[in-house]
């Protein structure tokens, strides 16, 4: 493991540990914005159906914001003349979309509660349903969260991983926050609806590891389809399907693994190495485990906290604005 990677984890694990953190609570909004959850299912549903990629796209926002300081939404912060956001990192630049679906949910709670939601909670409720409306599993969230005062994004791009890390790195990644081998396969799953760009992976096609060639496990037939999809030298935004299914949330993903048709190298990798080649057999089987694995990775991710101080923003994008004396006293 890299020096750098190493002192990452460990400021996750400070971070992580010594912060107080805000209580949360499934129902949080029962009193105070009853209809919070329903209004960001239906906003996610009507998305779906003009852009189905949508649903994989704000999924993924969960990953992207929990893992970077926790889940605050700091991901969602636009760049100021002081700050650097999240949105233009290595990991998030030309990769994440569809924060205009948060932005339209935002909006519509602000109509009727305003004040009262974070974007922080949205972005977990917005991923929950997305998976949900794919025809995943559904489960109950845990709410309360505040909006971050600021982003970072040499954070970001300390902390998240590339589409070429192996499992061995997203196990020490997934393990910073006390997030199992188990977990981490399982929350791998979200590649189950989706697509990714053929700058992704041809390194894989072309070049895996420096070598001059292919990456020897992809199956022959997958390989002659990715070679006509990403050829050398050409388009490296065209995106391809992540698994058979791109629109389904199912275990087909792990049944692709298992036939070397993973599309990401960070992918594939799960049913190379042995830690985590017993959880893919077992998802690719079992539908029913591997639902339960994700619903269980997905409320732990979502407990994690900087502590630091927040806000209930009233746009996703920027901080609120203070009154004078508060920024005299800060």
């Amino acid at each position: 493991m890299s020096p750098p990677f190493l002192a990452s984890l460990l400021l996750i694990s400070i971070a992580f540990t010594s912060a107080s953190v805000v209580p949360l609570q499934p129902g949080f909004y029962a009193e105070t914005c009853p209809e919070a959850e329903f209004i960001v299912k239906d906003v996610m549903r009507r998305n779906m159906i003009r852009e189905p990629r949508s649903a994989a796209s704000v999924m993924r926002f969960q990953f992207h914001d929990c893992f970077v300081n926790g889940c605050d939404a700091s991901m969602l912060l636009d760049d100021t003349p002081n700050m650097l956001g999240e949105k233009l990192s290595l990991s998030n630049i030309d990769s994440l979309r569809s924060y205009e679906v948060i932005d339209e949910i935002k909006k519509e709670l602000e109509r009727v509660c305003p004040g009262t939601v974070s974007c922080a909670d949205i972005i977990i409720m917005a991923s929950r349903d997305a998976v949900v409306l794919s025809g995943g599993p559904d489960w109950e969230v845990k709410l309360g969260r505040e909006d971050s005062l600021t982003a970072s994004q040499e954070d970001a791009n300390n902390i998240m991983p590339s589409p070429r890390a192996n499992a061995s790195l997203l196990m020490d990644l997934f393990e910073g926050y006390n997030l199992s081998v188990k977990d981490m396969v399982a929350l791998s799953g979200s590649h189950s609806i989706g697509q990714a760009r053929c700058f992704s992976i041809v390194f894989r096609l072309y070049n895996q590891s420096g070598s001059g060639k292919p990456d020897p496990t992809i199956e022959p037939r997958y390989k002659e389809k990715l070679n006509r999809l990403c050829p050398l030298g050409g388009d490296e935004n065209v995106t391809g399907d992540l698994d058979a299914t791109p629109t389904m949330f199912d275990n087909r993903y792990f049944k692709d693994l298992v036939a070397g048709r993973g599309f990401l190298n960070s992918d594939q990798t799960l049913y190379t190495f042995p830690e985590t080649r017993k959880y893919v057999a077992l998802f690719s089987k079992d539908q029913r485990a591997f639902f339960n694995a994700f619903v269980e990775g997905m409320i732990k991710m979502g407990d994690l906290q900087s502590g630091r101080p927040g806000e209930i923003r009233s746009n996703c994008r920027m901080v609120n604005s203070r009154p004078v004396n508060a920024l005299l006293e800060s």
